[in-house]
């Protein structure tokens, strides 16, 4: 099940980890959590945002933190083109869609981060679907979309925001290989690249 059930052990952790090295506390969390569909949104609204919330009361000094949860979808069969000089062509990186094909009851967007020499460019679907830190559609989009180009081990730009693929590449390590929790002296290293 792909639905997790226990944020409240590890996120006072990784926020006193960022006290320790920032010296002060961050004003909001975006969370990007991949690998669930639009039939398990509710469940991530029942589940994992009241237990980062209920994370986040439980310290006088975090509760003003905000949160912002944005669910990611990469397998989708939506394609975008854009007609030029009488042909169709793959949108630009940077493409942010979020009129027309959006669902009007969702706070949801598609971009476009990368580029492909041949065939159609895939774009991912971005549901925003609680908002406590309240920054416009076009900040959240612009954020989005430079998290794509912070992955370290790529010069290029990925498909997903950062984050995301190193939790994945962190996740598959652990799953895959040494079948147990990493060493705590490797938790402010990139050791799983």
């Amino acid at each position: 099940d792909s639905i997790y059930l226990s944020f409240s052990g590890f996120l006072p952790a990784a926020l006193k980890l960022w006290c320790k090295h920032n010296l002060f506390l961050p004003q909001a969390i975006i969370v990007y959590r991949d690998g669930v569909g639009d039939g398990q949104l509710q469940a991530l609204l029942d589940y994992e945002v009241p237990q980062i919330e209920s994370s986040l009361k439980s310290n006088t000094a975090w509760r003003w933190v905000k949160l912002t949860f944005i669910v990611v979808k990469k397998r989708i069969n939506t394609r975008f083109f854009v007609e030029s000089e009488g042909r169709l062509r793959n949108p630009l990186p940077g493409t942010v869609i979020d009129v027309e094909v959006t669902k009007r009851q969702w706070y949801d967007f598609f971009i476009v981060s990368q580029s492909v020499k041949d065939g159609t460019v895939t774009p991912t679907h971005y549901n925003v679907i609680h908002d406590t830190v309240r920054f416009t559609p076009d900040r959240i989009q612009h954020l989005t979309y430079r998290l794509c180009h912070m992955y370290y081990n790529l010069a290029g730009v990925i498909r997903v925001p950062a984050p995301c693929h190193y939790a994945h590449k962190l996740a598959y390590l652990v799953g895959q290989s040494i079948h147990q929790e990493p060493h705590h002296s490797l938790a402010s290293r990139l050791f799983y690249l």
